[in-house]
This record gives C-alpha cells, structure tokens and sequence, in this order.
C-alpha cells in the first residue's frame, strides 16, 4: 500500500464521526419512556378520581347515618368529592392537549416531558392535599366525640402517608429530570451535527 493510500484511509477515518446514535436503539428508548409514563399518569389519575370519590361519597353517608350530623365530616366529603372533579377536568385537559405534539422523535419526547411534568404538579399538589383533608378528618373525628387516641392514630397515619407520597414525588421528579436529560443532550448533538 502506497503512502498516498494511506492518508486516504486516514483522512477517511479523521471526517467520521467518533461515535453515532442509533436512531432506532433512540426511538424505542423515547417510546417506552413514553408508554410508562403514560401508563403510571393514567394509574395514578384513575385511583384519585376513585379513591377520592369513594371516600368521598362514604363520608357524607357515614354522616348522614348518624342520629347528630356532623358538619366537619360533610365539609370534608364534599372537599374529597370536589378534588375527584378537579382531576376529572385536569385528565380530560391533560388527554386533549396530547394531540399537540408532532409525531417525531423530538416530538414525542417533548410530550413524555409535559405528561412528567403534570404527574410531578399532580402529585405535589396531591400531597398538599392530604393537609385540608387531615385538618378537618382530625377536626371531624374530635367533634365526633371520639377519643385522643384515635385523633392521634388518624394524624399519624396522615403523617406517614405524607412521608410516603414524598417518596413517590421524588420518583416522578428524578425521571422528569432523566427526560429533560435526554432532551438537552438530544438537542446539543443536533447543534454539533450542524456545525
């Protein structure tokens, strides 16, 4: 092999790129994070809407079987019904604005991005939730004539869903945090591939 030959090859080898993305490997990673997040927001709504609507309707027969009504446990089955439509009308908002978004690589993950984003606003919103409706089950309770004992078992019990549900914030926090990852580092190899 002649030296001209040589430097050919090398030259060829020096204008290729290091490393390449594998768009296919790229875009099936982009749709199972899509699928899974999709797939946990619809859970997590869904359980919401039932668990809230649930109680809800439970408290305020629970109070209404009772010979002496208790307001503060009404108070708190209409805020339980009212957080139920409040999710209704946030999925329902969250599902059309799905449409959005273009169909491309870029596009989908920019959609898997705003639905982590609403899971993480829906669950801290969720856990400043569980304030109003501890207050005034603790209230409802005492104003039941029921003992300390089960005022502090049902606080404590609060407290440590509240703990619980900070773990979980945490969880849709840090994959929101791993999307927007891959979006700049998406987007900085776009930059690099103009230049």
């Amino acid at each position: 092999m002649e030296f001209d030959d040589m430097k050919k090859i090398w030259d060829t080898q020096n204008s290729r790129l290091l490393y390449t993305i594998d768009e296919t490997a790229l875009g099936n990673l982009i749709a199972r994070k899509k699928k899974k997040t999709n797939h946990i927001t619809n859970i997590t709504e869904l359980l919401l809407i039932v668990v809230n609507l649930a109680s809800g309707i439970f408290i305020a027969i629970l109070s209404s079987s009772m010979q002496k009504g208790n307001i503060l446990m009404y108070l708190t089955s209409l805020w339980m019904l009212g957080t139920a439509v409040y999710i209704v009308i946030s999925r329902l908002r969250r599902l059309r604005q799905s449409h959005q978004f273009d169909r491309s690589m870029q596009g989908d993950l920019q959609y898997t991005i705003s639905v982590a984003t609403y899971q993480v606003r829906l669950s801290l919103l969720m856990r400043w939730n569980m304030l109003p409706v501890a207050i005034l089950t603790a209230l409802g309770v005492l104003n039941g004539g029921k003992s300390i004992g089960i005022i502090i078992g049902t606080l404590l019990l609060f407290i440590l869903v509240y703990y619980a549900s900070r773990w979980e914030h945490n969880i849709y926090k840090y994959r929101k945090l791993e999307l927007e990852s891959l979006q700049r580092k998406l987007q900085s190899e776009d930059v690099e591939n103009l230049t």
